[in-house]
């Protein structure tokens, strides 16, 4: 008898696993849609939490260029900066354009890992 209840446990669990994922995520979402009209986007708590979304963002681009892993930590680190500084640069000029200051960091960083490892 516990022999079949054990191949029937097993494949209930991964369903009840996915299940209590699902309901605590909408459970969040469903809070955060019935809380998004009463929130004023100008009032300080808003404002601050904003502030902490950039602070972390800033901070892990920070990690990135300075203490990166994986396949980004075998590129030197004047490639890196090169990169981040070109990127910040075509940002301001293109008027804060996200895209272009994306397009052109990442290519520099594309097109200097080439150069080293082709002429160098």
């Amino acid at each position: 008898m516990s022999e079949m209840a054990l191949p029937n446990a097993l494949f209930w669990w991964p369903i009840v696993v996915m299940v209590v994922g699902a309901v605590a995520t909408y459970v969040w979402r469903a809070l955060g849609v019935a809380l998004s009209g009463r929130i004023d986007p100008e009032g300080a708590l808003f404002q601050w939490a904003a502030c902490i979304a950039y602070a972390l963002l800033a901070a892990l681009i920070a990690r990135m260029i300075i203490l990166p892993t994986g396949p980004l930590a075998q590129t030197p680190m004047i490639d890196r900066v090169a990169a981040a500084i070109l990127a910040i640069a075509v940002l301001f000029v293109s008027r804060r354009n996200v895209l272009p200051g994306i397009a052109v960091g990442a290519g520099t960083l594309v097109l200097a890992t080439y150069v080293r490892t082709v002429w160098f």
